[in-house]
């Protein structure tokens, strides 16, 4: 098994990355990954809503992609503008469903409120899996 790597890219858009076993307790920490590189970037006030996100993203990952490994990213796809891209990759070609939960369900829920806290989130399919990702956007300081 390999071991968890986190590592900042030396160049292009400002990201960490770190892969985790595809297991409920790789939530915990991919919420400690986002609020490191949030904390890095000064954006600790976009930390509670990443982390629930990221959080949502790895257990639909565990529940349906059926696969060993999972990759979580969060990237600043713009270093002007304060937009932070939190992802999670899997080997499963099966899109994600946002539905609709019903009174008392106890499941289905975490896409939705993805959608709530995010200002856009989507799924890129990739050659041999998916990317689901959402985005946050932060207040300009300064």
């Amino acid at each position: 098994m390999p071991q968890p790597t986190t590592r900042a890219r030396p160049t292009g858009c400002p990201g960490y990355s770190e892969m985790l076993p595809c297991k409920p307790e790789s939530a915990g920490t991919a919420r400690r990954l986002v609020r490191v590189a949030l904390g890095a970037w000064g954006l600790n006030d976009l930390a509670d809503d990443g982390e629930l996100i990221v959080s949502e993203l790895v257990s639909n990952a565990v529940q349906h992609a059926r696969c060993r490994y999972i990759r979580v990213a969060v990237t600043r796809p713009e270093r002007v503008r304060v937009r932070v891209r939190i992802g999670v990759v899997d080997k499963s070609q099966r899109l994600p469903v946002l539905r609709e939960p019903r009174e008392g369900d106890e499941n289905g829920r975490g896409l939705a409120l993805v959608g709530e806290l995010a200002k856009t989130w989507g799924t890129d399919q990739l050659p041999w899996g998916k990317r689901v990702w959402a985005e946050l956007h932060g207040e300009e300081h300064g």
